[in-house]
């Protein structure tokens, strides 16, 4: 198959990761597989895959991702394959849009529902809208349960929706090799983790709050950025934090600081199913999330769960963590069990059985 994967850019994100993870299977199966984004701009994800000579499409950079007449630019990319699969809203749209000058029926449309929920549903008038783009697409596919019970409650059941869990390379997480913390000055200090792009949708802030509730030998470290980082930054000043909170940026070496780390914590306001998690998980260290959707249905009965918003809640559960080297070692171990189950092979697996049956 010639199969085509789209989506807004290469930043940081659990979509992106995917991407980077799943393209180079396809292709060791046997598939061409290019990826087009609409915002080409330079990335360690897109260097990866450049690294692995897989074809990248670039409709610009710094691109305005929303700008229509990007569909127009679409065109005569897309007839070119026989899989066309969008990740993003910008994306899901515009690709829907262009799907309807060409020949559909010779165009397999999939597109990957990344979020329990997104903001667009909030907006009544655009329901109607939303419909009609899901409409176009031969196959839904969301990367949990709960993903897919939210999608269905909004749209209907008459869709052609499926759930195909997301993976992480395993082998990667579980045997990857810490920092040395004596070469960082962290020889005595605990160390808090937390990997995800500082948007809206994450809640770093409470991360950050619970930090001053705990001893100054507690130290956390943030890996990403995005649109919220000068607002994080700025509360880091206000709590007096800045000796105590390392902002890390976009780094391409994430397993062996996970395995370096004490602690690993995703707060979050709503998630799909975390990529960041199952790697936190998977790296042999307690995991602590916030008890919301698509954390939930992953963490529940293996790391434990705090109240969204709950800075208190969370520097408790920290503590009791770093005091009590049994629960530590239990929650540890039951974590990254949890995460084996989410290899990467079996979500690759299950998305290409998904393609051969829609040509």
């Amino acid at each position: 198959m010639k199969i085509l994967q789209i989506i807004t850019s290469l930043r940081i994100g659990g979509a992106e990761k995917l991407i980077t993870d799943m393209v180079p299977l396809f292709i060791k199966e046997g598939h061409t597989v290019d990826i087009l984004l609409f915002d080409g701009i330079e990335t360690c994800f897109k260097q990866q895959l450049l690294n692995q000579n897989i074809k990248i499409i670039s409709l610009g950079i710094n691109t305005f991702v929303y700008n229509p007449l990007l569909i127009f630019k679409l065109i005569p990319i897309i007839k070119q394959y026989d899989i066309v699969h969008t990740h993003n809203t910008a994306c899901q749209y515009f690709v829907a849009i262009a799907s309807k000058f060409l020949n559909h029926k010779k165009i397999k449309l999939i597109t990957t529902e990344h979020n329990t929920t997104n903001r667009r549903r909030n907006i009544h008038w655009l329901k109607p809208i939303e419909k009609w783009m899901y409409k176009q697409y031969n196959s839904i596919i969301c990367i949990s349960d709960k993903a897919k019970e939210n999608l269905q409650e909004y749209i209907g059941s008459n869709y052609p929706i499926i759930t195909i869990y997301n993976g992480i390379d395993i082998q990667k997480f579980m045997h990857a090799t810490p920092l040395n913390r004596d070469s960082l000055g962290l020889k005595d200090n605990f160390i808090i983790c937390m990997v995800a792009g500082f948007r809206p949708q994450k809640d770093q802030d409470t991360l950050i709050r619970a930090m001053k509730r705990l001893p100054n030998n507690f130290h956390l470290w943030l890996i990403g950025d995005g649109e919220r980082r000068k607002e994080l930054e700025i509360l880091t000043q206000k709590e007096e934090l800045t000796n105590r909170i390392k902002f890390w940026g976009i780094r391409s070496d994430i397993p062996q600081l996970l395995k370096t780390a004490d602690i690993i914590v995703m707060s979050s306001h709503w998630e799909g199913l975390s990529l960041s998690s199952l790697e936190g998980m998977c790296s042999g260290k307690p995991f602590i999330a916030s008890d919301v959707d698509g954390l939930h249905e992953i963490v529940n009965g293996y790391g434990i769960l705090f109240p969204e918003g709950n800075d208190k809640a969370l520097s408790q559960i920290i503590l009791k963590l770093m005091s009590d080297k049994t629960l530590y070692t239990n929650i540890a171990q039951k974590c990254q069990k949890r995460a084996e189950e989410f290899d990467i092979e079996k979500t690759t697996s299950s998305y290409l059985a998904i393609y051969p049956n829609k040509l």
